[in-house]
C-alpha cells in the first residue's frame, strides 16, 4: 500500500481472476477490468508503449519484447487470455493485406503460444477493427474462427462503439470464445443477431459453426459531450488549415453560431481537404504516422473560427482515461499511447456483461467438479 501511494501507480493485482494481456500497449484493456481480472503477465514490443505502462501501473508482469520469442510453456496460467492484435492490415485505412501479412500475422504467433501453454485459458478476447469482419468477404475472420475452433473454443464476434461511452467514434470488434463443454449462462445468448452484431457479424453468424449469438443490455445513453474533454485554455495555432475546408462543410459550418467540430485532412479528388464532422462526436483516433493522421479542434465562438490540433490530454480523455493517467514522453508518443489503445470504458463493459459472469460459471463448475471427485474418492 505504501508503494502506490508513494509512486502513484495504480495497483491492478486487486482482482478474484488472472489475465494475459497480448499487445498490452499503454494498459488501457487492465485499467479497465481493474477489480475484475488482474493481469500476471503482459507484453508489447513497443518500448513507448511500456513507458506509459509502467510509468501507470505496477508492472513487474510486463514483459518487454517481440511475441515471436515468447513460449507458451513460460507464461503463468490465466483464466483469461486478451489479445488485442495489429490492425494495419485489416483497417479500411490500412494496406489489407489481410489476416496472414506481416502485422496482423501475429495472431497466428498468438495462438502458437496458447497451443504451447500446458493449460490453457478458460476465455479468450480477441480485440480488432471492424474490417476484421468485412475485408475480403470474410475470408479473414473465418480463418480466425476455425483456427479458435480447432484449438478448442466456441466463439462469436460483437461490434461495440466506444461513442455509447465516450465521444469518439471507434467502432471495434470483440471476439469472445470459452472452452468448448463450459456451460454459457442463457441471460448471455441469443438465438440471432441482435444490437451488438453488424450486417457483416450477423452474416458470419449465420453460417460458421459453433459461433455464439452473444446478448447483453444496450448501456444507458451516454452523458460525456465533446465540449466536456476539450481545454479552451490551450493555443489556437493551426488557422491555416481553415482554408482547406471544402465548401459544403464551410456552409454547414456558417449555420452554427457557436460550434465545436473536429476534423481530418484527406485527399479528395487530388486535392488536400479539412473534412469536418459536426455531430458532437470525434473521428476515430489514429496513431501519429503519416499527414492525415492527427485531428483538428475547430472551434466556432463569438463571431471567430479557430483551429488546432487535438491534445494528447484530450485524445486521452475520449479513450476515457482519467487526467490522472500519466502520458510520457513527446506529444507523438502520447498520441500513440492513445492511437492504438482501446478504450478504457469499453473494455469495462466487455468484463462486466460477458467476462466476470463466464469467469463465475468457469469457478462453480470447476468447484463442483472437484467436489464430486471428494465424495466419490476419485
Amino acid at each position: 500500500m505504501q508503494q502506490v501511494i508513494k509512486e502513484g501507480k495504480v495497483n491492478l493485482a486487486s482482482a478474484p481472476w488472472a489475465m494475459h494481456e497480448f499487445f498490452a500497449g499503454s494498459g488501457l484493456v487492465a485499467y479497465g477490468l481493474k477489480g475484475m481480472f488482474r493481469p500476471v503477465w503482459s507484453n508489447d514490443v513497443s518500448s513507448k508503449k511500456a513507458a506509459a505502462y509502467e510509468k501507470n501501473f505496477m508492472s513487474k508482469h510486463f514483459v518487454l519484447d517481440d511475441i515471436k520469442n515468447i513460449s507458451g510453456e513460460k507464461i503463468p496460467y490465466a483464466h483469461l487470455s486478451w489479445a488485442s492484435f495489429p490492425c494495419q492490415d485489416l483497417s479500411l485505412a490500412g494496406s489489407l493485406g489481410g489476416i496472414d501479412a506481416e502485422r496482423s500475422g501475429l495472431v497466428w504467433e498468438w495462438l502458437r503460444i496458447l497451443q504451447e501453454m500446458p493449460e490453457r485459458p478458460a476465455l479468450l478476447l480477441i480485440e480488432n477493427v471492424t474490417g476484421l469482419l468485412s475485408t475480403n468477404s470474410g475470408a479473414n475472420y473465418i480463418k480466425l474462427h476455425h483456427a479458435l475452433s480447432e484449438l478448442g473454443y466456441r466463439s462469436g464476434a460483437i461490434l461495440l462503439d466506444a461513442s455509447l461511452f465516450v465521444p469518439q467514434s471507434r467502432p471495434r470488434v470483440f471476439v469472445i470464445a470459452v472452452k468448448q463443454g463450459i456451460s454459457i449462462p442463457p441471460e448471455l445468448c441469443d438465438s440471432g443477431p441482435n444490437w451488438l452484431h453488424n450486417k457483416a457479424a450477423a452474416g458470419l453468424g449465420r453460417t460458421l459453426p459453433d459461433w455464439i449469438w452473444w446478448r447483453t443490455d444496450k448501456p444507458s445513453k451516454r452523458k460525456q459531450n465533446l465540449v466536456d474533454v476539450i481545454d479552451f485554455n490551450l493555443p489556437y495555432d493551426k488557422d491555416d488549415v481553415l482554408r482547406l475546408i471544402p465548401a459544403h462543410h464551410q456552409a454547414k459550418l456558417d449555420e452554427f453560431n457557436e460550434i465545436i467540430a473536429t476534423g481530418y485532412r484527406r485527399i479528395r479528388h487530388a486535392k488536400q481537404c479539412l473534412e469536418l464532422r459536426f455531430d458532437g462526436v470525434a473521428g476515430c483516433l489514429r496513431t501519429p504516422e503519416g499527414g492525415s493522421s492527427k485531428q483538428f479542434l475547430i472551434v466556432k465562438k463569438d463571431g471567430e473560427i479557430h483551429a488546432r490540433l487535438l491534445s494528447p490530454r484530450e485524445a486521452a480523455r475520449l479513450m476515457g482515461a482519467p487526467d490522472s493517467y500519466i502520458l510520457p514522453g513527446t506529444n507523438n508518443d502520447g498520441y500513440k499511447a492513445m492511437g492504438d489503445a482501446v478504450a478504457l470504458p469499453v473494455a469495462s463493459f466487455v468484463g462486466e456483461s460477458f467476462l466476470i459472469k463466464l469467469a463465475e460459471v468457469i469457478y462453480n463448475e470447476r468447484l463442483e467438479q472437484s467436489l464430486n471427485r471428494v465424495s466419490t474418492g476419485a
